[in-house]
Order: C-alpha cells, then sequence, then structure tokens
C-alpha cells in the first residue's frame, strides 16, 4: 500500500537495533543454568501454571551509555545498564523513513549477525546501507558486495590508537544519515510505550510488528500532511 501512494523505497537504506524490556524473571542460578541449556527446570515442569509464567525466551544483556565528561574535561567511566527482554532490528529507507524490514531476537543475540537475515531491502533504488560498527565485519562486507549494495557502515577504531583522520571524517558524514533510525525507536519508546508485556518470542515479535505497523501509519499521514498545499 505504501509502494501504491508512492512512497518507494529510496536513497538506500539505514540498519540498527534497539533493546525492548521485558518483565524481569525472578530465576535461581539453576534455573538460569538449564534455560541456558535449553532445558526446563524440574521444579517447573511439577508446576505447569509456573511454568506458563516464565519467559525462557527473553535474555539478559548489558547496554553501555556514554558517560559525561566531567567539568574539566575529565572522561568517566562509561554506566553499564543491565536489560531483560528482547532486541528489534529494523530497516528503514533513507527517502521517506519507513520500516522495510524487521526482525526480533532475544536481547543477547549480536546486531551485525542479523544483516545476513532478511534485513536488507533488495527493492531499494539505491544500494548504500548505513549501520554502526556493531555491523562492521569481512562476513557483512561480502555479503553487501555479493547482494550488489554499497557499505556505508561506520569504521571501528583500532585497539590501542588513535582513530585515522579520514576514517573519523568518514565515520561523521556517515553518523549523519544513520542518526536517522533513532528517531524510529524514540518514537515507538517514548510516543508509543513500546514494552513485551507478553511471554515467549512469538508473541514478542507479534508485539514488535503491530507497534512497527502503527508506526509505519503515523509516518505515512505525515508524509501525505506535507503533500496538502497550504
Amino acid at each position: 500500500m505504501l509502494r501504491q501512494a508512492g512512497y518507494i523505497a529510496m536513497s538506500g537504506q539505514i540498519v540498527d537495533a534497539s533493546l525492548v524490556a521485558a518483565p524481569r524473571q525472578r530465576n535461581t542460578d539453576d534455573e538460569k543454568q538449564a534455560i541456558k541449556e535449553g532445558r526446563i527446570p524440574q521444579d517447573w515442569k511439577d508446576k505447569p501454571a509456573k511454568l506458563r509464567q516464565k519467559d525462557r525466551d527473553a535474555r539478559w544483556t548489558v547496554k553501555f551509555s556514554k558517560a559525561k565528561p566531567k567539568d574539566d574535561g575529565e572522561p568517566q567511566i562509561d554506566i553499564a545498564i543491565p536489560v531483560f527482554g528482547y532486541k528489534s532490528h529494523v530497516s528503514i529507507d533513507r527517502r521517506h523513513g519507513i520500516i522495510r524490514r524487521q526482525k526480533v531476537t532475544d536481547a543477547a543475540a549480536h546486531d551485525g549477525a542479523r544483516l545476513r537475515e532478511g534485513l536488507i531491502d533488495p527493492h531499494n533504488t539505491a544500494s548504500h546501507v548505513w549501520a554502526d560498527t556493531a555491523y562492521r565485519s569481512a562476513a557483512n562486507e561480502a555479503f553487501l558486495h555479493k547482494v550488489g549494495k554499497v557499505s556505508r557502515i561506520h569504521h571501528k577504531k583500532p585497539r590501542g590508537r588513535p582513530m585515522p583522520r579520514p576514517k573519523a571524517r568518514g565515520n561523521a558524514a556517515k553518523s549523519k544519515v544513520r542518526a536517522h533510525i533513532e528517531h524510529v525507536f524514540a518514537e515507538q519508546k517514548d510516543h508509543m510505550d513500546l514494552f513485551i508485556r507478553t511471554i515467549g518470542i512469538k508473541r514478542a515479535e507479534a508485539t514488535v510488528t503491530l507497534v512497527n505497523m502503527a508506526y509505519n501509519m503515523k509516518r505515512w499521514c505525515w508524509l501525505d500532511s506535507r503533500r496538502v498545499p497550504a
């Protein structure tokens, strides 16, 4: 329907992921170990009602937040925030900012590996792909080349050495484009109250899918409003 309305995917695509929190589970160490091994704890088997309330698909991960430097310019230690839940991976087109591809995983899944799992939209009229350093890998670069896309993925800083100035300038230019996808996640979490209140990854995927569809509808209305003459 979006394509029929004239909003075809144009100008390349931007890929990123965002954590989506779910209710925290109060599990013992033995229960956590069983879940990691793909087993169901015996106590849960004996209590079906308890088992139905346990989310065995969500995972813990740590989100790092950049700490602001002190007034004298001295850097501070980054903040590590534990998060339990899932991760929403999306790809938007640069021209209209509409979500074109999506994937839902547990929160601990690595962002970069998801690039090759259906996040690239083959119908985009341009070949450029923007993403942050989490997506920079030899496998992803080879994949993008194979499917006829041009990588605009950020370069990683060399360990123990300063970032070369040409690459730093290139990353700064890419950031101006890549930052547009952050508006999608901000809208969904701040104004649409995205939170997983269900149990299991299938229901979590349904929740995120509905939120993505609602976001696209809101975006569609906004794009239409710009076409209305003053």
